[in-house]
């Protein structure tokens, strides 16, 4: 069982941080040709179009995801009605993302207003919502490798593109959203196929309004609660460009966030990882086995974003060469913690979405999106951009740990999580490691040694007890 989980999260988690790896390998090089603004044009361009990304599909995931548990024999039915409705709606939704990107266009980027909004729309138009098919159905049928394989040939693809773009013809941010464009419509083509010919998934539009209406029913009020993930891991950058903090500052910040986005992609491909599992251990009726798969993935995340932490002066220090990029990794280290709220967030949150509570998790998730939000309105003009490392943090925590305090909540979740245990965990590592980052580096070699020779001992005994 636990084998399954991380060689799953391995090659859900580690198959995009091949591409990442690469990158770091090149971020020396191409940091030499980026300035603050490159990335505080990024960052805001990528704030603002996360801020309405979920509307791309509804929240109809949940549906795919339940009908093929649910009615085995015949999902495909409404899977290929599903994705005929969102084949038009990305159409419209197409149209809302490029007026909201002309009109939001940084000024410093104001000559490539019209390209990059026709460069983000582009891959939309032409192929709409056949990779979040192709990824469910594989996910689902627990063929991991097929999505692995794609996030890193595509991956590698991007990292390659944004050299040559960026340091070979000195495109600055541009550079960014060619190799985007490039990467994101070559892996889109490849599920093509086996979407709507090997799979039989083929479009219906002409589709049954009332299914279409009673899958909204369910999947809207998740909405809300998929848009919390951008109100806790992007909108900090649109409040700082809405608060006038600066395009070198809000650079600065979305540099510190380099080694954090790939601890927050890790999440999300131990939610594709760990989701099935705990779905097929609920449909079984056991929910304490669900329960010690969230756990041995939390420990993972705990013995991983702490060893990483210490030593992320080292990491800036390598692979951001750009002048006061660098010295962003005390803030670094707040987030890369943050992120250990992913695993006992899944753990609050899955059951309701098997019995499709959907009604209760948006408001958990939302509240913590709005918390942040607040919390970064109020102490940025006070502190400072640096508070939003903070705010994110605590915003973080509440939603991973809330929810097995509602008893809503706790009514279908029936098992123990010892949710007290976990949350003091994560607050004495991320202090622990934020103290830790200055030591000498012969200090942190042998805590580091320390570390997996005592979590190795741990592992092996938690496998022995729950496996």
């Amino acid at each position: 069982m636990f084998k399954k989980l991380f060689s799953h999260t391995v090659i859900y988690g580690f198959a995009p941080q091949i591409p990442k790896v690469a990158q770091l390998f090149i971020l020396p090089v191409i940091t030499k040709d980026l300035t603050e603004v490159d990335f505080g044009v990024a960052g805001i361009l990528t704030a603002y179009t996360s801020s309405i990304a979920v509307l791309a599909f509804l929240g109809l995931r949940v549906i795919l995801v339940n009908t093929f548990y649910k009615s085995p024999n015949q999902f495909k039915w409404a899977w290929r009605q599903i994705y005929g409705f969102l084949t038009l709606w990305n159409l419209v939704y197409a149209l809302i993302l490029g007026l909201l990107i002309y009109w939001i266009v940084p000024e410093e980027a104001h000559e490539n207003r019209w390209l990059i909004t026709l460069i983000n729309v582009a891959p939309l138009v032409i192929f709409g919502p056949v990779g979040i098919i192709g990824s469910t159905y594989f996910q689902l049928k627990q063929k991991p490798l097929q999505i692995g394989l794609r996030t890193a040939l595509f991956g590698i693809l991007t990292v390659f593109l944004n050299l040559y773009f960026i340091s070979y013809l000195k495109l600055g941010y541009m550079g960014w959203f060619w190799a985007s464009l490039i990467a994101t419509v070559l892996s889109n083509a490849s599920y093509y196929y086996p979407v709507n010919f090997k799979f039989g998934l083929k479009p219906i539009f002409n589709f049954k309004w009332r299914l279409i209406k009673q899958s909204l029913k369910v999947s809207l009020p998740t909405v809300p609660h998929y848009y919390s993930s951008y109100l806790l891991n992007s909108s900090d950058k649109l409040v700082m460009d809405v608060l006038g903090v600066g395009v070198n500052n809000i650079g600065k910040y979305n540099a510190a966030y380099t080694v954090g986005n790939i601890f927050q992609q890790l999440g999300m491909a131990a939610g594709f990882a760990l989701g099935p599992m705990m779905t097929q251990k609920f449909k079984e009726g056991k929910d304490i086995v669900a329960r010690n798969l969230v756990f041995g993935l939390q420990f993972a995340f705990f013995v991983l974003t702490f060893l990483v932490s210490i030593w992320l002066k080292e990491l800036f220090s390598f692979l951001l060469k750009s002048p006061g990029l660098d010295q962003m990794y005390s803030l670094g280290i707040i987030i890369v913690m943050g992120y250990n709220y992913r695993p006992m967030y899944m753990g609050s949150s899955n059951k309701l979405f098997f019995v499709e509570k959907t009604n209760i998790i948006w408001k958990v998730t939302f509240l913590a999106g709005i918390i942040n939000v607040v919390l970064n309105s109020i102490f940025i003009p006070i502190y400072g951009f640096e508070v939003a490392a903070y705010t994110t943090f605590i915003s973080l925590l509440f939603m991973g740990y809330i929810g097995f305090f509602i008893p809503s909540i706790k009514a279908v979740n029936p098992v123990n999580y010892h949710p007290f245990l976990w949350l003091f965990l994560t607050i004495a590592l991320t202090v622990g490691a934020y103290f830790i980052v200055d030591f000498s580096i012969q200090v942190k070699v042998v805590i580091s040694l320390s570390v997996l020779a005592v979590s190795i001992l741990l592992g092996l005994l938690f496998k022995k007890r729950f496996a």
